[in-house]
C-alpha cells in the first residue's frame, strides 16, 4: 500500500482528497503547514507527496526545495497560480507535476496514479551504468546518480529522463518521444517541459551546464545522450 502525504492548509480539502485516495486504496497522511509535513517525512515511510503551495509557515516551493535535498519521492503541486511561468518555476524546483485549483479529486487520484506508474521500480532493472572511467555513475535499483563519486539528488522525472539517456547512448531522442517515456502517453501539456527538466539535469550534471558533454542538443529534432566510453 502506498503512503500519500498531502500537505494542504485547507481542512476541507484536506479530507475530500484524503477520502478519495483512501477509496482507491491509498494510505494517507495529513499535514497543515510544512513543518508537519517534514516531520511526517522524517518519521514515516512516504511514497508520495500532494502539496499546495500555499501554507501559513512556508511557501510550498520553499517546502518542495527541502524534500529534494534529501529525497526522490514524486511531489505533485497545487496551486491557485496558473501562468505559464509559474508551472515552468514549479517543475524547475522539482515538482513532478502540478493541478490549478479548483481541480477534480478523481482527476488528482488518476494523476496520483499515473506518476506512481512512471517512477515506479517495475520499469527499472538491476543494474548500474557507468561512463568516462566513472565518472558519472547511474544505479538503476537504488534510483542514485553520481559525479566523480558525489550523489547528485535528482527529482523522479530528471532520473527517468537521465536513465532513458544513459540507456541508450547516441540515439536521438525527439522530445515527443521523451515526453511519452517520462511524463507518460496521456500527458496533455506542452512539449517544451522537456527542455526544462534537460536544462535542470545539465545544471546539476555538467560541469558547464552552456556546453554540455552528456546530453547534447540535436537542432530541430530533440536531444541525444554522448558519455564517452560506457561500462
Amino acid at each position: 500500500m502506498k503512503t500519500i502525504l498531502i500537505v494542504e492548509d485547507e481542512p476541507k480539502l484536506l479530507e475530500v482528497v484524503s477520502s478519495y485516495l483512501k477509496k482507491e486504496g491509498f494510505h494517507t497522511l495529513e499535514a497543515l503547514t510544512a513543518n508537519d509535513a517534514i516531520l511526517l517525512i522524517k518519521n514515516h515511510s512516504v511514497d508520495f507527496v500532494i502539496l499546495d503551495l500555499m501554507l501559513p509557515d512556508m511557501s510550498g516551493e520553499a517546502l518542495c526545495q527541502r524534500i529534494r535535498q534529501t529525497h526522490t519521492l514524486p511531489v505533485l503541486m497545487l496551486t491557485a497560480k496558473v501562468s505559464e511561468e509559474d508551472r515552468i518555476n514549479g517543475l524547475a524546483i522539482g515538482a513532478d507535476d502540478y493541478m490549478v485549483k479548483p481541480f477534480s479529486p478523481r482527476e488528482l487520484v488518476l494523476r496520483v496514479k499515473t506518476i506512481l506508474r512512471r517512477t515506479g521500480d517495475e520499469g527499472l532493472l538491476a543494474e548500474q551504468i557507468t561512463y568516462n572511467e566513472g565518472e558519472l555513475k547511474i544505479d538503476a535499483r537504488e534510483q542514485e546518480v553520481y559525479i566523480h563519486g558525489d550523489l547528485v539528488s535528482l527529482t523522479p522525472n530528471e532520473f527517468k529522463l537521465l536513465l532513458t539517456f544513459g540507456r541508450h547512448p547516441n540515439r536521438v531522442f525527439s522530445r515527443e518521444e521523451l515526453v511519452e517515456k517520462i511524463l507518460g502517453f496521456d500527458y496533455e501539456g506542452d512539449t517544451r517541459t522537456i527542455d526544462q527538466h534537460v536544462k535542470n539535469l545539465r545544471s546539476k550534471m555538467e560541469t558547464n551546464p552552456k556546453s554540455p558533454r552528456y546530453i547534447i542538443t540535436v537542432f530541430g529534432v530533440g536531444y541525444k545522450f554522448s558519455g564517452g566510453n560506457h561500462v
